[in-house]
This record gives structure tokens, C-alpha cells and sequence, in this order.
């Protein structure tokens, strides 16, 4: 995953405008990776699930909860350039930082017992619906650019290529 996310960054691209989009959503794939492994490589070299319990919930809520919004963004951009604006940027953030604050209540401020467990459900539910929601878009996003390229398609594309063989034919034969 390390390997990936510094390649999704730092690897040779060309440097064309018309790669503009596809370079950002390779960009921000780069940092989700990144941002994964990192939060892999705590859980693994300092055994932060051993040491404390509700850090590593906090951690892993905060970490997926960002990394959707990434991912989602970098997948959507390859479809829709205009997908990504300030206003989207600062929403995911602030909907970030208030899903972060709120997990960081639940598991340091509540005591243990039944509201703590249900606060933690109801944040994962947040979670998975956010999820949700995310990937609906990407689905959606997927379906209009399969729909705009299939109505920029010939009616009978067979009658096409076929004309397109004999216009390449008669162009070769006359020496165009």
C-alpha cells in the first residue's frame, strides 16, 4: 500500500493540461493510501489496540471516515472534472472534523455503559451512511458518463466502421 500511494504521487506523469483531472484523482488516491498505511502502520508497530482500546476505535473511525471522502473524490474526478469545488473540499472537512470530535467525546468524555455503546452505534451508522452516500455518487457519476458517451455514439456503429474501412481503403488507394 506504502509503494502505491508514493507512486499514485511521485511517479512520472505527463505533464499535458488534458491530464489535469487525472492527475489530481491520482494525487488524492496517493495520499488515501497513505493515509491508510499510516494509520495500519500504528495499529501494527505500536500495538495501539492493546494499549488503548477507545484510541484505536477513534483512530480507525477518524481514518475510514477521511479515506472514503478521498477515495470517493478520486474516483468521481475521473468522471466529472467539476466534481471537486471549495465548497465540496470544505464540507467533507468540517463533516470530518465534526465526525472526529464527536468519536473523541463519545469514547473519552462518556463513561462507559449503555450510552457510550449506543453513541458509538449511532456514529457507525453515520459511518456506513456516509459511505453509502458516497459510493451512490460514484454510481451515479459512473452511469452519466456511460450515458454521454453512448448518446455521442453512432446509431449503427457497425455501418460506421464499415465506412470508415472503405473510406481508409479508397483514401490509401488514391493516395490521400
Amino acid at each position: 500500500m506504502l509503494f502505491f500511494g508514493f507512486y499514485f504521487l511521485f511517479a512520472k506523469t505527463p505533464e499535458k493540461k488534458i491530464f489535469k483531472n487525472y492527475l489530481r484523482s491520482r494525487q488524492i488516491m496517493g495520499i488515501a493510501m497513505l493515509l491508510l498505511s499510516a494509520n495500519y502502520s500504528v495499529h501494527f508497530f505500536f500495538g495501539i489496540r492493546f494499549k488503548n482500546a477507545d484510541s484505536a476505535i477513534l483512530m480507525n473511525m477518524s481514518t475510514y471516515f477521511l479515506c472514503y471522502s478521498l477515495f470517493s473524490s478520486a474516483l468521481i474526478m475521473l468522471l466529472d472534472r467539476f466534481y471537486i469545488t471549495k465548497r465540496r473540499v470544505w464540507t467533507h472537512i468540517i463533516l470530518w472534523i465534526i465526525f472526529s470530535t464527536l468519536s473523541g467525546v463519545v469514547l473519552f468524555l462518556l463513561p462507559s455503559g449503555i450510552m457510550q455503546k449506543f453513541s458509538l452505534f449511532a456514529l457507525a451508522v453515520w459511518l456506513v451512511v456516509f459511505g453509502v452516500v458516497l459510493a451512490r455518487r460514484v454510481i451515479i457519476a459512473y452511469r452519466r458518463a456511460i450515458r454521454i458517451f453512448n448518446e455521442t455514439q453512432a446509431d449503427d456503429i457497425g455501418t460506421y466502421i464499415e465506412w470508415l474501412s472503405i473510406f481508409t481503403y479508397w483514401a490509401v488507394i488514391f493516395g490521400v
